[in-house]
């Protein structure tokens, strides 16, 4: 029976987005031969909606395994704006299943984060054939102990914390890190613990200044010169945390400072008098070659999916669960964001090696 797939990639990219591409095909044509077809969608939901797609050959797939980003390319087209027509007058959903339909797909491999999950999901519900691989370096995807590029980024932000210890050190500085994660911290608690940071400060355990600008200044009276913050750039204070998301940004905004990063610096160095920087790595986190980890993360991931095929079993969304490769069903995971437990283990860890959390 030929098959016709198409893969899309969507939301942020980030390292082993491309593994994962190749691993899919690499199995789909050694278990297909050539009974399978496969079509790359350009830019994600927008090239579905718009129907740039390109049949695709099996050397397209060759020498992509260390290469970072996507060779699909990608967009963001959020969730909440898919069953809204704008000015164009396009119905996004409805264009989406014509180009499945001409396309003559038989299935669709989404590769994304929770909103690339959650679109994913809607079109499973409009009767397409639907299976989703879970991307993002925020790890903040629900039924599944880790998504590919978790751990490049995790590397990426050590690299970065270990690189700062060298010059707060050589001037006696406070530095704020701000790593990415708006929602979720395990990006910053893993980076933080790996990189030796002093305070790890994340969206789902709010801060008291008073106790990390404390935590700075007993480090200073104990002779040690220097400190390093790993900051979420969803942290928030124990008051912002009471807040509505919209007066929270208005709050920062009345206030001038666009980051919490800023305000923790800000805020440190008029209550300690020790000098104090922000670093943001910013995009860097996304980017390069995929580590050992996630290549073959992905390529698990990729091979689990073409079997989901062959077992025509869809509208699943591809897992790890402890150390088995595993599927959940998409209504179950979609719109579902994992976040820290306040007593994780690696809190736990922290805590215990004497990390503060601002708490």
């Amino acid at each position: 029976m030929k098959r016709r797939i198409g893969i899309l990639t969507s939301g942020g990219d980030c390292p082993g987005l491309n593994a994962t591409i190749r691993g899919v095909a690499k199995a789909c044509y050694e278990q297909f031969g050539s009974e399978v077809e496969i079509v790359g969608i350009q830019d994600g939901y927008s090239g579905l909606i718009n129907n740039q797609c390109k049949l695709m050959q099996p050397n397209d797939f060759s020498g992509i395994l260390t290469t970072g980003g996507t060779i699909f390319g990608t967009k963001r087209t959020p969730f909440r704006e898919m069953r809204v027509i704008g000015e164009d007058n396009v119905d996004k959903v409805k264009s989406m299943k014509k180009t499945y339909k001409d396309q003559k797909l038989d299935c669709l491999l989404t590769l994304g984060g929770n909103g690339t999950h959650k679109t994913a999901n809607l079109l499973a519900e409009e009767g397409l054939h639907v299976i989703g691989l879970p991307k993002t370096i925020d790890n903040d995807i629900w039924g599944t102990s880790v998504t590919f590029g978790f751990h490049t980024a995790v590397d990426i932000a050590t690299d970065v914390i270990d690189r700062l210890h060298t010059t707060a050190n050589s001037h006696g500085r406070i530095l704020v890190v701000e790593i990415m994660g708006n929602k979720a911290g395990w990006l910053t608690l893993y980076a933080g613990v790996a990189g030796g940071a002093d305070m790890i400060v994340i969206p789902e355990i709010p801060y008291d200044i008073n106790k990390l600008a404390a935590a700075c200044e007993k480090r200073a009276n104990e002779g040690k010169g220097f400190s390093i913050l790993a900051v979420a750039e969803g942290a928030m204070d124990t008051e912002e945390a009471k807040m509505k998301k919209k007066e929270r940004a208005k709050s920062r905004a009345d206030a001038g400072l666009t980051t919490a990063s800023n305000r923790i610096a800000g805020e440190i160095q008029t209550m300690t008098g020790l000098e104090t920087r922000v670093c943001v790595p910013g995009h860097m986190l996304r980017g390069g070659s995929p580590s050992a980890y996630d290549r073959i993360l992905a390529t698990q991931f990729g091979v689990y999916a073409a079997q989901l095929i062959k077992e025509e079993n869809y509208g699943m969304a591809v897992a790890k669960v402890g150390d088995v490769i595993t599927a959940n069903r998409l209504k179950d995971v979609a719109g579902k964001t994992k976040f820290v437990p306040a007593d994780d283990q690696m809190v736990r860890t922290a805590r215990e090696i004497g990390i503060s959390f601002g708490d």
